[in-house]
């Protein structure tokens, strides 16, 4: 990224991404960090705005935004217990913000800071690339401040996120996932739609010095308030980094001896070294930390270790402190936790460690606090004491069918007409051979509705993701898989090839597998299909 070329500042008016000049036809969210902070810099002389310790509660606040801030910090008891630990750790909960997350505090600085330097005006469009907690916050700022929001989110974001951005009035614009600087990124979808949205600004996240402002300037003062100025280590997940960094930075004023401690989730590659960050690991679930680029909020330099984390440790970490410490917290909150407890086990008693919750499990309840949904992931064990009699059976008893597949250049148009023909209310999409997703007709004319795609489009960009097994795999799994899911695909076959052959009925755009097809003398792998009716087909057909 040495090459990106001096980009303007953020935020971004639509005036400036319309301007045509060269350096804006696609802003990345990294590039040449502009701020001059250095440790031990002049207090006297900061543009920071000085810090006063929070107000005695007030009974009856003006509006919800004055609710953002001054969040309790919380000894943690039973979890530090059981590893031994011997230092204190405090958990800064975030999740007592009024979205939900600690992004309320940077949305809310970010449209503060626009209206002062008057490039926000009353009835503009806020448009943000975010994994859904940043849109909360600015749909709650937008919705009490006159402004209209829409949120671009990759569509592996959590629905529950969705769902509450739709009830504060936000549009939302979801797509599939895209790599840094394609056409499907969310950062270059989000300047797209900004481009042609009269009256829109996109405030940008990723490079807008307002964000790690309000950690400097709010959350950092308030922890060193609450700890009386005595803090030994703080521990913060990543994503933009403006947590670790505005926190990162102002304890650093303060308590220079304090260690900064980033956590990073196994696949992103924003740890240092950068040795760390290899791994086998591809993707991870974890939302909202975590990327495989530097954004330019994220200050690497006052970091003093990364520990990185595993999706499934994280999770079950957010489970342990829920269950435990009743700390109703996300997911990302489990990576924090887990590396405050790899660094608490390096300190002594009488220090102190303080561990930021960002959000809260509202968020997640389709997710990581649904047991079917880590089970299918292997997070978390079946239950082998209470266990139905089918549930070791292999999912190949079962009547699986053979797919109906459209390739995924094939238009949205194309799809709905193959599932009209074929007397079916679902399609599978295939593409370079592999199935990439399902869709369905009440999915659909559900996105129809909200505006996210065109008939002309095509169907790869409106794909759902599809579990896919083997067909060893047990009943118990499949149930568990379905209880989430629409469908199971079930490879099949006596080589373990990775791609099928298939036959292409170019006049419709269907693809169906055939059965038993040899090539070159071996057995190719067929793909087949379960749904809930045929599991429930076969348990009831034994007991009758």
């Amino acid at each position: 990224m040495n090459d990106i070329p001096v980009q303007p500042k953020a935020p971004i008016p639509r005036e400036i991404l319309c301007s045509g000049e060269e350096n804006v036809q696609f802003i990345y969210p990294c590039g040449i960090k502009q701020c001059t902070w250095s440790p031990g810099s002049d207090l006297n002389s900061s543009p920071h705005a000085p810090f006063s310790p929070p107000p005695e509660s007030q009974k009856i606040l003006p509006n919800i935004l004055h609710a953002i801030g001054n969040t309790p910090l919380v000894r943690l008891n039973n979890i530090p217990q059981s590893y031994g630990i011997k230092c204190e750790i405090l958990a800064k909960c975030e999740f007592f913000n009024p979205t939900g997350s600690v992004k309320d505090r940077i949305a809310l600085n970010m449209i503060l800071d626009a209206e002062r330097k008057n490039i926000l005006k009353p009835g503009d469009t806020l448009i943000e690339p975010t994994a859904g907690n940043t849109g909360l916050g600015l749909a709650i700022g937008a919705r009490l401040k006159g402004y209209k929001c829409l949120c671009v989110m990759p569509m592996r974001m959590s629905t529950d996120k969705v769902d509450a951005l739709k009830a504060l009035g936000a549009k939302v614009l979801r797509i599939p996932k895209g790599d840094l600087g394609t056409e499907n990124c969310i950062f270059n979808v989000s300047q797209k739609v900004c481009r042609e949205t009269p009256h829109s600004i996109i405030l940008d996240q990723f490079r807008n010095p307002s964000n790690p402002l309000a950690h400097y300037e709010r959350t950092a003062e308030e922890i060193l308030y609450q700890c009386d100025g005595k803090i030994d280590g703080i521990v913060a997940a990543a994503g933009t980094g403006g947590t670790l960094t505005g926190i990162g930075r102002k304890i650093k004023d303060k308590c220079p001896t304090c260690k900064i401690i980033g956590a990073d989730p196994l696949g992103s590659k924003m740890a240092e070294p950068n040795e760390i960050n290899e791994t086998d690991v591809k993707t991870f679930e974890m939302e909202g930390i975590g990327f495989t680029f530097v954004p330019t909020t994220l200050d690497r330099s006052v970091v003093s270790k990364w520990y990185k984390v595993s999706d499934k440790d994280s999770m079950l970490m957010a489970r342990r402190l829920v269950a435990e410490e009743g700390i109703l917290c996300g997911g990302s909150s489990g990576t924090a936790m887990c590396a405050a407890i790899e660094e608490a086990k390096t300190m002594s008693e009488g220090e102190r460690l303080v561990v930021i919750l960002p959000d809260g499990l509202r968020n997640y309840m389709t997710k990581f606090a649904s047991d079917p949904w880590m089970k299918i992931r292997g997070y978390v064990e079946v239950d082998e004491e209470n266990h139905w009699w089918w549930s070791y059976i292999p999912v190949k008893v079962l009547k699986l069918k053979n797919p109906h597949i459209i390739n995924s250049s094939a238009t949205c148009s194309q799809a709905i007409r193959n599932m009209t023909k074929n007397n079916m209310n679902h399609i599978f999409v295939e593409k370079n051979g592999l199935i990439i997703g399902f869709t369905t007709s009440e999915n659909m004319l559900s996105d129809l509705m909200e505006f996210k795609y065109k008939f002309e489009d095509a169907i790869e960009n409106v794909v759902a993701p599809i579990k896919t097994v083997n067909d060893e795999t047990p009943l118990g799994k499949i149930c568990a898989i379905l209880q989430v899911e629409k469908f199971v695909l079930v490879e099949t076959g006596k080589h373990l090839k990775l791609y099928c052959l298939h036959f292409q009925n170019i006049l419709m755009g269907i693809i169906k597998f055939p059965v038993d097809k040899i090539q070159n003398g071996q057995w190719e792998k067929e793909i087949k299909y379960v749904m809930t009716n045929d599991l429930l087909a076969f348990i009831s057909e034994d007991q009758n």
